[in-house]
């Protein structure tokens, strides 16, 4: 899932900045190259593709070659383009693993599924916005905050002036060197060739475009012609939405501008909430009703739940349905429906006030608040002679698709429930449930995914998580929550508690639910250890184990974070946490663009001293209780 999720990004994001390659802003020339005759020649070359690029050509063909290197393979990715007039376009996409043709016309956008043999057919208005329409689409699919942003520029500027003239300036620009043996121009480990007429060929760091442009063959065909096809009717404005922002997310995740690699830490203060910066990590502090509570989660994250909603709903859902044939939000409103009545009515409350706080309708926020149920990391807890100083350590590692960018939205919350238990939330902006949490009676739970996707009629488990931060102060009552409560899917978890040194592995389906208790051995994983819980699996449970076995009685703050590390933790590490509940802290690391969590510094967060900042003790988040 991660390997096709990543695939189909990074051959989104090529399409979708496609014509960045028919600019030479980056390449250009040096002056010694500015030869008349080679300048000439270069500009001659890039010409038939630059009028395309341009927008004042309505009618053209454009076949791309690709090969680009993903996970150390070679992946071949084949794209025709056919424009017809100023709205129609039918373009195809094809990949050993997938393929899909979207066609558009004046009036319907149809998106082709071969492989599935599903069409999705969709009619009706779609704002300037959010549309497929050719004219300045480049411009709304790629994102200010990505580095690819400096294409829009060039485009503007090819549009506006002569094309010669422009190309030359930009060509001016760079440092290109023409390789007069070849005829090839070359800077460092980039190749530009111009083939054939009208051809340009670029070759760079293990990937390969090979570009023709040529004329469009005949008139646009029938798109409703789909006698073969498994039809689902759209809205519109949705199936366009989904594409214009999935490919634009996606120049943010895997092009990232300095605004997401370093951005502003900026203190903030609304009612009823703060955003303070710890070490570079994202702190928001909430507190009280369920309404005031989402209403300061959007105002201080506007710009944060935007691009979390967008990575699930648009880049993610994009590539999700080229891998099923099924279009996602109808699966997560599917789920949401079942799962809906075993939410708390509060948890809801706050939902639709995050979703007008952002103002976008409450079903966007509320089916992305379901997602985590659709995909299923490594935990423990160890104390007593297991550790230094008998303090209980819970460590949990997050492996949870970094493809997407959800670490652009990641935040740890402290947050203050008017009536309930105040606790801290690791996770992300956009997202109410809890993953991974500690409250201020010390408790601290942690989750592994496993199957059972679709197994919908239960509490979701990241509802359950939040719940057992409100509402439990005792192990106990931690596991009562989820004995009585109707479960979902596959879940395994560490739950442990700070005041009485205790912690307890869970299996949990929804038809049974198995305690596997500190030092106990397990049939799925292996001989007990004592004062010692590991939950994980296959090669990663292996090494868990050695690590915590080989550093018994030694185990701190420092070698419990090490128990965490690579190989224990994925290349697709999220966020790993350390929880120490017996002092209220907690150590988090987020991944970044280019490295897992695991492999970034951990930032320690103080629940009871930013309790105390934010005026409001636990013990009066409990006083209506």
């Amino acid at each position: 899932m991660q390997l096709f999720v990543r695939r189909v990004f990074v051959h989104t994001l090529l399409l979708g900045s496609l014509v960045s390659v028919l600019l030479p802003g980056g390449l250009g020339l040096s002056s010694a190259a500015l030869a008349t005759e080679p300048q000439r020649d270069l500009i001659a070359g890039l010409k038939p593709l630059a009028t395309i690029a341009s927008g004042r050509q309505d009618s053209f063909s454009l076949r791309g070659d690709v090969r680009v290197s993903i996970d150390g393979s070679q992946q071949p990715v084949e794209m025709q383009l056919n424009r017809y007039d100023a709205v129609s376009f039918d373009l195809q996409l094809s990949h050993p693993e997938y393929a899909l043709t979207l066609r558009r016309r004046s009036d319907v956008t149809v998106l082709l599924l071969p492989k599935h043999k599903t069409a999705f057919v969709a009619k009706g208005d779609v704002p300037e916005a959010d549309s497929l329409a050719p004219a300045n689409l480049v411009g709304r699919m790629i994102s200010s905050a990505s580095e690819l942003a400096p294409v829009t520029l060039g485009l503007t500027m090819l549009s506006n002036g002569n094309i010669d003239d422009t190309l030359k300036a930009l060509a001016s620009l760079a440092k290109l060197e023409l390789t007069s043996e070849s005829g090839e121009w070359k800077n460092g480990n980039t190749v530009l060739s111009f083939p054939q007429a009208g051809q340009v060929q670029i070759i760079a760091d293990g990937t390969s475009v090979l570009l023709t442009a040529g004329d469009a063959s005949g008139s646009a065909p029938d798109v409703l012609s789909l006698a073969d096809y498994r039809v689902t009717e759209l809205d519109r404005a949705e199936l366009e939405r989904t594409f214009v922002r999935g490919v634009r997310r996606a120049t943010e995740i895997l092009s990232p501008g300095k605004s997401l690699t370093d951005p502003v830490q900026r203190a903030r203060k609304v009612e009823n909430g703060a955003l303070q910066w710890i070490d570079g990590h994202r702190v928001v502090t909430l507190w009280g009703t369920p309404e005031e509570l989402g209403t300061a989660h959007g105002k201080l994250l506007p710009e944060e739940s935007r691009r979390c909603i967008e990575s699930v709903l648009y880049s993610f859902g994009t590539a999700n349905v080229v891998r099923t044939g099924r279009w996602f939000r109808h699966d997560l409103q599917d789920a949401y429906a079942r799962l809906s009545p075993h939410i708390p009515e509060r948890h809801k409350q706050e939902t639709d006030a995050l979703a007008r706080s952002l103002q976008l309708d409450p079903e966007t926020v509320q089916v992305l608040n379901v997602f985590p149920e659709l995909f299923h990391c490594s935990g423990f807890a160890v104390f007593g002679s297991a550790t230094k100083d008998g303090r209980l350590y819970h460590g949990r590692v997050l492996d949870y698709m970094t493809t997407i960018g959800l670490q652009d939205a990641a935040t740890t919350f402290v947050v203050q429930p008017k009536g309930y238990f105040a606790f801290a939330n690791v996770g992300y902006a956009g997202f109410v449930g809890s993953v991974s949490g500690m409250n201020a009676e010390k408790i601290s739970l942690g989750e592994m995914g496993g199957r059972g996707e679709g197994q919908w009629d239960g509490a979701p488990m990241a509802t359950l998580m939040r719940r057992a931060l409100e509402e439990c102060d005792t192990l106990a009552e931690v596991q009562k929550l989820w004995t009585d409560s109707p479960r979902t899917c596959e879940y395994y978890y560490v739950f442990a508690d700070g005041e009485t040194n205790e912690a307890v592995g869970v299996a949990a389906t929804p038809q049974s639910i198995e305690f596997i208790r500190s030092g106990q051995g397990h049939e799925r994983l292996g001989d007990g250890i004592p004062d010692t819980v590991v939950l994980s699996a296959g090669s990663r449970l292996t090494e868990l184990r050695k690590r915590v076995t080989d550093k018994h009685g030694q185990i701190d703050t420092e070698l419990a974070q090490w128990l965490m590390s690579r190989p224990v933790a994925m290349s697709s590490n999220l966020h790993n946490v350390l929880f120490i509940p017996q002092d209220g802290l907690l150590y988090v690391a987020n991944a970044s663009h280019s490295k897992p969590a695991a492999e970034m510094p951990y930032v320690k967060i103080d629940l009871y001293g930013l309790l105390k900042q934010s005026g409001t003790s636990a013990s009066e988040s409990t006083a209506a209780r």
